[in-house]
């Protein structure tokens, strides 16, 4: 009798440590998949993150330039040439303009010296490579700046667009201009057919975004 006691008590204890096993290995099971959540969340996290700081920093360089023209208003055709002759795209990874021989931060210079300078320093911004570490900037970085002042004209006095695209982290669909483009629509195609924001399965500019600010300058 007491042979079949001690049996079913082995037995039950038995079972008993089985169950605490099953129960372990579903916890472990749970949280892991918890954290699997958690990293996924982090990384999604993180990317919108890289893509906010994208945008501010666009934005931040799009209000340095169009103050810097306001500063020298008689260059405005060196900042933005004129309606349907832009200046040359601005921005890497091979910058399109050398360093000019006046450096206007510690030395004088005339208001082209100036216009020059600027847009020197602004594109060395652009692909983030004021500190001469080559970091900040914007990834894979395409400026344009227009304006629709008449070309032969001495009053350059208009509205003055700058177009600023970069390569986004995912693909979305290719930003085009709203219906209420002013005064270029074209500035919206900034850095479109490039080939630097196709996406990885052959998508044509799917991974690029395009910030652009419209603002009127007067010459005087």
């Amino acid at each position: 009798m007491e042979q079949t006691a001690s049996s079913t008590t082995n037995r039950a204890h038995r079972r008993q440590l089985g169950f605490s096993m099953v129960e372990v290995l579903v916890s472990v099971f749970i949280v892991a998949i918890g954290l699997l959540g958690i990293a996924g969340l982090q990384f999604m996290s993180k990317r919108s993150n890289f893509e906010a700081v994208q945008r501010t920093t666009a934005t931040l360089l799009a209000s340095d330039i169009v103050e810097r023209i306001r500063a020298n208003p008689t260059q405005l055709i060196e900042y933005g040439g004129s309606a349907g002759a832009p200046i040359p795209v601005l921005g890497g990874p091979t910058p399109t303009r050398s360093a000019p021989g006046a450096d206007c931060s510690v030395n004088p210079c005339s208001t082209f010296e100036l216009s020059q300078y600027d847009l020197w320093q602004w594109e060395t911004a652009l692909n983030g490579m004021s500190d001469g570490g080559g970091s900040g900037g914007l990834t894979a970085s395409t400026a344009c700046l227009s304006t629709d002042a008449a070309a032969g004209v001495t009053d350059r006095s208009g509205n003055y667009t700058v177009a600023i695209a970069w390569r986004g982290s995912t693909q979305l669909a290719n930003p085009v201009a709203p219906d209420a483009a002013a005064p270029d629509a074209d500035a919206f195609t900034c850095g479109e057919g490039s080939g630097k924001y196709n996406g990885e399965d052959g998508s044509v500019d799917t991974h690029r975004r395009v910030l652009v600010i419209t603002t009127y300058i007067s010459a005087n």
